[in-house]
């Protein structure tokens, strides 16, 4: 059997680690002005950020694709 690696950049990264990291990287301020979404701008906070991306679709990929953005700055 071959050991076939994960072509998916986001491989093994929970979305919890995500919201985590960019939480830490820009503040809930800077990511509400650059994802436009009430968890990140109304009374915002890791849970209920988890709560609303899980269950909807748009908004997570909106999230994840900042992310990718952002990687090669959290490995500075």
């Amino acid at each position: 059997m071959e050991n076939q690696e994960s072509k998916d950049p986001l491989h093994g990264i929970t979305l919890q680690r995500i919201v985590e990291q960019l939480v830490d990287y820009y503040g809930f301020d800077t990511l509400g002005e650059l994802i436009k979404i009430k968890c990140f701008t109304d009374n915002p906070s890791i849970k209920s950020s988890l709560t609303f991306l899980r269950k909807t679709d748009w908004a997570r990929k909106k999230v994840e694709e900042l992310y990718l953005k952002t990687i090669p700055k959290f490995k500075v």
